[in-house]
């Protein structure tokens, strides 16, 4: 099944939809359309019920995304416009409480917002020659797509300081090595590794895989006795949404 967007193309197959950002000219950045785009997709993804497991990639052989379009929104005024339409239209927290699993197979460069869009995904899968790097700082910007908050949770605050203080590039074996990514396969497996993956994933119960998301979203800054807590809350739940 496929759907036809301006700036992403989406298409589904049995239980698994694949979602690959369109903006090669461009490295796959984001302007007002694809951030429309994308949210009218995810939405639909999450009210589809034959829809188990989500992959995120991108076009082109040279980027998976590198941030936001600074021809649309490099201006003063546009970045109001821009943080105006984040809050009216969250696609990051969209795409952070989604309650299906969600894997990002990564190429080329991974830049600002593209970063944080891929580290809003639950298991990221890159290519030997991925590049990450939030350069926001350096152009006078601070990052736009919670970076400040799912950065520090992923790497630890000093590895987020050096990202985004210093603007550093980091390879893909880096990326691994600092937990940034999950997996790091040759270029063209990516695509291939990310949707037997997917595949893989939406053989679970959607219940439970929901609720083992929620569980950790709900306790992870909790204390541990308070995260035990909530889990026969949440497990019960997903058994009786199961039946």
């Amino acid at each position: 099944m496929s759907n036809g967007f301006d700036t992403i193309i989406y298409t589904k197959q049995e239980n698994v939809a694949q979602i690959k950002l369109n903006r090669p000219d461009v490295l796959n950045s984001h302007n007002m359309q694809m951030r429309d785009d994308l949210y009218a997709v995810l939405e639909a993804c999450k009210d589809d019920p034959d829809v188990k497991s989500i992959v995120l990639t991108g076009e082109g052989e040279r980027a998976f995304c590198t941030g936001a379009d600074l021809a649309e929104f490099g201006t003063a005024p546009s970045r109001i416009i821009a943080r105006q339409v984040r809050w009216e239209r969250d696609l990051w927290g969209l795409l952070h409480n989604l309650n299906k699993p969600i894997i990002a197979g990564l190429h080329g460069y991974v830049l600002g917002s593209g970063m944080e869009m891929a580290l809003l995904c639950d298991i990221r899968i890159a290519s030997e020659d991925a590049s990450f790097g939030m350069p926001e700082a350096g152009l006078g910007m601070i990052p736009v797509a919670g970076g400040t908050q799912i950065i520090p949770r992923t790497v630890g605050i000093p590895r987020t300081l050096a990202l985004l203080f210093n603007g550093d590039r980091i390879g893909s074996r880096e990326a691994l090595a600092i937990g940034l990514v999950h997996k790091v396969v040759q270029k063209d497996l990516v695509l291939k590794e990310t949707l037997c993956l997917a595949k893989e994933l939406s053989g679970l119960n959607p219940n439970l895989t929901a609720a083992i998301k929620n569980n950790i979203r709900m306790s992870y800054d909790l204390p541990v006795m308070e995260g035990l807590d909530l889990e026969p809350t949440v497990a019960t739940n997903a058994l009786i949404a199961s039946k």
